[in-house]
């Protein structure tokens, strides 16, 4: 099968897409995605991409762990799938696409950055030390002092798979405060290592780093591959609505790859 493929990033969450309005790559198996995303032989990508139709939306996103398996939401492939979209001739300032947790908007922003318009979350749970939330994703976040000390690899591994999450897995996020906004760095399940930025922990952690008072929140981010913001606004001790991920994606180039 000859793919024609773009690659994307969102703050090195890096990204393999296609095309799929014609319905041409229906059929792609797990270990023929797992062969597109990996670094040595294939493209290369935290995750692969799907642009389809949908009624009553701009376009449908299906996405796909590097490990070849069908994944939950992602926050900076879905900003990548609307810089995308908007490539590939789909038109509007303002767009809407069904995910697999459901409906979303984005917006293009001047500054080359495209605005996510995330799920409300209305359920955190507070443990000693970490928090745990699901934000179209399920996320451990844990708070820490040097987030740069942290062995992200070895630590969030051991979460991923203790004796709670081993069967169906969680992304870990340690953060740590700055000045001003936080600090995240992120082992993503499906991709089981450390990636540069994971869209839906960062909004995870950012919620979970919101002060005590009921109001609107504007919480910078920085992480390994550069700068994110989330807004959202807090209406309740652990609820949470209104949430926006926000930052740059790019195109890195496109091509064409023959696999079997």
């Amino acid at each position: 099968m000859n793919i024609h493929f773009y690659k994307y990033r969102g703050t090195g969450n890096d990204f393999v897409i296609m095309d799929n309005r014609t319905g041409a790559y229906n059929e792609l198996t797990t270990e023929q995605v797992h062969f597109l995303c990996d670094r040595r032989f294939g493209v290369g990508g935290d995750g692969l991409m799907l642009l389809n139709n949908h009624p009553g939306y701009d376009f449908e996103m299906k996405y796909y762990n590097a490990d070849g398996k069908p994944g939950s939401m992602c926050g900076n492939g879905g900003r990548c799938l609307t810089a995308f979209a908007k490539q590939m001739g789909i038109p509007g300032e303002k767009v809407s696409f069904i995910a697999s947790d459901g409906p979303h908007e984005a917006i293009f922003r001047e500054n080359g950055w495209v605005e996510l318009k995330m799920q409300d979350v209305s359920w955190v749970e507070a443990g000693p030390m970490y928090f745990y939330l699901n934000t179209g994703s399920p996320h451990f976040v844990k708070p820490v002092a040097d987030v740069q000390a942290v062995d992200v690899f070895g630590e969030g591994r051991g979460i991923r798979y203790n004796e709670r999450f081993a069967a169906v897995g969680t992304n870990v996020n340690f953060v740590q405060q700055l000045d001003k906004g936080i600090f995240v760095r992120t082992y993503e399940r499906g991709v089981e290592d450390e990636t540069f930025s994971c869209g839906t922990g960062v909004t995870a952690a950012a919620l979970t780093a919101a002060g005590p008072e009921l109001k609107e929140y504007v919480i910078p981010v920085q992480t390994l591959g550069g700068p994110l913001e989330v807004r959202f606004t807090k209406s309740d001790e652990r609820a949470f609505h209104d949430i926006w991920l926000c930052g740059p994606a790019t195109l890195v180039f496109e091509g064409d790859i023959k696999i079997q």
